[in-house]
């Protein structure tokens, strides 16, 4: 040491070293002692989707710190670690790892392609389960847990069930969105929204009279072909003479209501709107309201459905192109004008997101939200720092159901079956179930996974045994704190309050310390899905 300077040597085999003495010697593992004040912690489960990055070391430095401060006060301190199996992101970097051997994974099969991401997480799981290790993290390893285990496993089925048999889950056919190159639906929280330059078509829709046309401005004219009306402002002068009357929806043929709602912006181009039912939101509630029949245009896989006539297969961007020519040749385009608004990605493959009705599972949030938001203003869960406490009060008062179900392979799967012979429709928490409760027959259980939030949302009591009603349940939970990043607020933090609180009755964790992010040198959060980690 000169002038009081630390020389700039670091020998990385003390990493393994002292952690190797802490394991033998179980400096961090805790049992229950009631003669001891308690503290416990569950480290946010990384994704086995890769490495560790220099943003996960914020997190565990963070919660490091707190564990051996608490530590050296005397507290009985219990850190669980963890991985998270990572649904939708983990079966998409195994799907690019195969297809770089040429392989896709229907060519495999279900099973056989779930024995692949097996391997996968087998490699990256230990992978990230050493880097832990190597910054020196005080966790208690005989506590490690994986959200796919069977502890985990059990704890999901029991949880789906219990929330099935209360009415709070429910299978329902709604507007959701879908991401075609995942092929999956995807919740609001996993869609970003991105401004992007493009365009307004101005279209003509000919009365059926033939006596002049009205012109209808969107941003999406390949979906034209599935209009069912045209919807103006029950107040809007400009079509009160009109609302009542047909329309010809071009290229088609197809006769239209004109229709009064008073959801239609009067500002919006030129205050008249096309209503395609099947392929918009606010669309679909109008024509929930007007008992418009919805008409799918647009496939799953992104391609022009059969009801598309002449532009059946075409891919739905190169049908805008082909429909907007159509349109100009047959004298329906009156003019285009440069817009810019916000379009929906698919956050793990940045693929433009489209609304589609679909069968699929909800929670039913909107159900639960009381309680979760009570819990935060009475301070019974303080959230560090305060500002957060707004954004969080704000997401609950317009909460909206969470689509639980992914068109996936890799996940827990939904623990639903229908009877083959009866028709009866029932969740269970057994590993494997064969036989009808009713009538004894034969049962086939649903083919789509859960969105992997729905595991990790139970992880604060799942790990320490639950549903049993185990010791450490009794000693540990709720916990003391949790420590993780702003970004996954709604995504994590929000869903393990609404969970604990309607199935355990209780708080999951006392404070909650939201921190910032590593980001990269152009302002983006690190992800490993992105490829910008160091």
């Amino acid at each position: 040491m000169n002038d009081g300077k630390l020389e700039a040597q670091y020998d990385a085999t003390a990493e393994l070293k002292w952690a190797k003495k802490w394991k033998e010697d179980k400096v961090f593992h805790s049992e229950i002692d009631k003669a001891k004040p308690r503290f416990s912690i569950v480290i946010p489960p990384p994704n086995v989707t890769g490495s560790l990055h220099i943003g996960h070391a914020l997190d565990l430095s963070l919660q490091d710190a707190v564990v051996r401060y608490k530590k050296m006060n005397g507290f009985n301190v219990c850190w669980v670690p963890g991985t998270d199996h990572a649904g939708i992101a983990t079966q998409n970097v195994v799907e690019r790892a195969l297809l770089q051997q040429g392989i896709r994974r229907q060519d495999l099969g279900r099973e056989a392609f779930l024995e692949k991401v097996w391997e996968w997480k087998e490699l990256y799981g230990n992978t990230i389960l050493d880097q832990i290790t190597r910054l020196g993290c005080g966790v208690d390893w005989d506590r490690l847990r994986f959200t796919m285990d069977p502890m985990c496993a059990r704890a999901v089925r029991r949880a789906f069930k219990e929330l099935f048999d209360r009415g709070l889950i429910y299978k329902g056919h709604y507007m959701i969105n879908w991401c075609p190159r995942c092929g999956t639906a995807i919740s609001d929280l996993e869609v970003t929204y991105e401004e992007e330059d493009s365009y307004l078509w101005f279209i003509r829709y000919p009365f059926e009279d033939q006596k002049g046309f009205m012109v209808v401005a969107t941003t999406r004219p390949e979906t034209m072909l599935g209009d069912t009306a045209i919807a103006v402002h029950p107040e809007d002068e400009r079509y009160k003479n009109v609302v009542g009357k047909n329309v010809i929806l071009p290229l088609v043929g197809r006769k239209i209501p004109v229709i009064a709602d008073e959801s239609v912006d009067p500002e919006f181009g030129t205050g008249a709107v096309k209503v395609t039912p099947a392929h918009d939101p606010t669309d679909f509630a109008i024509g929930q309201r007007h008992n418009l029949e919805p008409i799918q245009v647009i496939g799953l896989d992104g391609s022009m459905t059969e009801e598309a006539g002449i532009f059946s297969g075409m891919d739905r961007f190169d049908a805008r192109k082909q429909i907007v020519q159509a349109l100009e040749e047959q004298g329906y385009l009156e003019k285009v004008e440069p817009y810019k608004h916000a379009v929906g990605h698919c956050q793990r493959c940045h693929t433009v997101v489209e609304p589609m009705l679909s069968d699929q599972w909800f929670v039913k949030l909107t159900a639960m939200a009381d309680e979760a938001k009570r819990v935060v203003e009475t301070a019974e869960v303080q959230i560090i720092p305060e500002r957060w406490i707004k954004v969080y009060q704000d997401w609950m008062d317009n909460i909206r159901d969470w689509c639980i179900s992914r068109q996936i392979w890799w996940g827990h799967r939904i623990p639903v079956y229908t009877c083959e012979e009866c028709g009866y429709v029932f969740a269970s928490e057994e590993e494997t179930v064969e036989q009808c409760p009713k009538c004894g027959g034969p049962v086939k259980q649903e083919n789509d996974v859960l969105d992997t939030w729905f595991s990790s949302s139970l992880w604060p009591f799942e790990v320490f045994g639950w549903p049993e009603e185990t010791e450490d349940l009794k000693y540990y939970y709720p916990t003391s704190l949790l420590i993780t990043g702003y970004d996954i607020l709604f995504f994590w933090v929000a869903r393990m309050i609404f969970m604990a609180t309607t199935l355990t009755e209780q708080i999951p964790f006392k404070e909650v310390f939201l921190h910032g992010l590593v980001l990269d040198e152009h302002g983006q959060k690190m992800s490993k899905s992105k490829g910008n980690t160091v």
